[in-house]
């Protein structure tokens, strides 16, 4: 699986000032390192200008479906302008690609269940499969969770909204009900519960 952007035509233009391979290859690291989960780019244009107390650099991303986002920063050090402005261009391109999705997305059902959360003591592990009696739970705090339809979009916003371990939806797309959870490297994961 592709996770930089490879062979993307990238320019570095420095005025009043000579480009050293560093700066280059700094500035050429930075913008093939964007995920490739944005708006696809075609070509990058970095600009960055040395004026007397003020570095300024300046990223221009031209995407499919002719979208352009650009960001400027400055600072007094060429490689932390360069570093804020792909932060800034990063955030941009989240947006965009929120705004895309969201065009996209035909409108959801609104419907919400409720689960009620049950709790069981270490006895219920033991519990024989046979046994006509189903264990019984001892409520520690009683919390209905809201099952709402959405897009896994949404319930990854949701997660990172909340300061909850996941996020249980009902999948607009797939109709089932999907867990959203956040590993341990950061990344998101998605499991579907099948009843």
């Amino acid at each position: 699986m592709q996770t930089a952007n490879v062979n993307l035509p990238i320019t570095v233009t420095v005025r009043h000032e000579s480009v050293t391979d560093s700066l280059r290859q700094h500035a050429h690291k930075k913008i093939e390192g964007l995920h490739l989960d944005y708006p696809k780019i075609i070509e990058a244009r970095v600009i960055m200008d040395v004026q007397k107390n003020r570095q300024i650099a300046e990223i221009i991303l031209f995407c499919t479906n002719h979208i352009t986002i650009e960001a400027t920063s400055e600072g007094r050090d060429m490689y932390v302008a360069l570093d804020e402005t792909i932060e800034k261009i990063a955030r941009r391109m989240r947006k965009q690609k929120t705004r895309l999705l969201k065009k996209s997305r035909p409108h959801r059902n609104e419907s919400i269940r409720y689960l009620e959360e049950r709790h069981f003591t270490e006895d219920a592990l033991d519990h024989p499969e046979d046994s006509v009696e189903d264990p019984i739970p001892f409520i520690v705090f009683p919390e209905k969770y809201a099952v709402k339809t959405m897009f896994k979009e949404d319930a990854i916003m949701e997660l990172e909204l909340s300061d909850r371990p996941f996020v249980l939806y009902k999948s607009a797309r797939r109709d089932c009900l999907t867990i959203v959870y956040r590993r341990k490297d950061g990344e998101y994961a998605a499991l579907d519960v099948n009843g």
